[in-house]
């Protein structure tokens, strides 16, 4: 059965979707069965791997799971990578996450359609919106893990506490299973003192629970998405392809 991993921070440009779409490319180069749940309404993880989100031909998408009008596993599709699935999402996931509000189980759709496929997969991961919204929350309760990129510049820990008090009335409320895999130090760039200062204070803050590999600031992880590629399909030597892929080792060993 899969181990379930959301990846989110309220803060928008932490490298959320790039740590996501990238997980998920070495986890499957590790031979593991893996499934990308795009649920972030932008759509950039769908995008990032080269579908087109206006394209007529695409179909039904995480919106219609969501509103139940659609089963998970006739929405998947997969990527151009042995091992590697996408659940794509479109805009219009914005306005189901408005339709659920009156709906029952509004909070648990998510879990449930991930539910239905979870046994097929070693790891489903789920990119969800940079907000505290009803479809964060539906990712958090479909979770094992929350995995938090936190980018190493000036208010980075800004938010961060509101997330993990959210994660924590999850926790107690909800999914009692839940626990924070750990903390991803992204745009780190070891030529200022400031990166090394912010990585310096996120190791104090979540002591044991970040992780050792930096994801660096890198021209070929900005060039990669624009491509419709995960970076180590783009440029399998850069130095953000090489920290993905030391990053997804020590992910797989946190969740043996």
């Amino acid at each position: 059965m899969a181990k379930v991993i959301c990846v989110t921070n309220q803060k928008g440009g932490v490298g959320k979707t790039t740590t996501a779409v990238n997980l998920c490319y070495y986890l499957s180069k590790d031979k593991f069965k893996t499934l990308l749940v795009d649920f972030d309404p932008q759509g950039n993880a769908t995008s990032g791997l080269g579908i087109d989100k206006n394209d007529s031909k695409l179909g039904a998408t995480m919106t219609e799971v969501i509103l139940g009008t659609a089963a998970m596993q006739d929405i998947i599709i997969p990527t151009k990578y042995k091992k590697y699935d996408l659940a794509p999402t479109t805009t219009e996931l914005a306005n189901a996450e408005v339709e659920i509000t009156s709906m029952n189980k509004k909070f648990v759709r998510l879990r449930d359609a991930i539910n239905s496929v979870k046994d097929s997969y070693d790891y489903v991961v789920i990119d969800l919106p940079p907000s505290l919204s009803l479809l964060t929350v539906n990712g958090m309760i479909a979770s094992d893990y929350l995995l938090l990129p936190v980018q190493t510049e000036f208010y980075a820990l800004e938010g961060v506490t509101q997330l993990l008090e959210s994660m924590k009335l999850v926790m107690k409320q909800a999914n009692p299973k839940l626990r924070l895999l750990g903390v991803l130090a992204t745009m780190y760039d070891k030529r200022t003192s400031l990166s090394s200062q912010v990585f310096a204070e996120i190791k104090k803050y979540f002591k044991n629970l970040t992780f050792n590999t930096t994801i660096p600031r890198n021209v070929r992880l900005a060039e990669a998405p624009s491509h419709g590629v995960p970076v180590g399909a783009y440029d399998k030597f850069s130095k953000g392809a090489k920290a993905y892929k030391d990053f997804t080792k020590e992910l797989e060993e946190r969740t043996k």
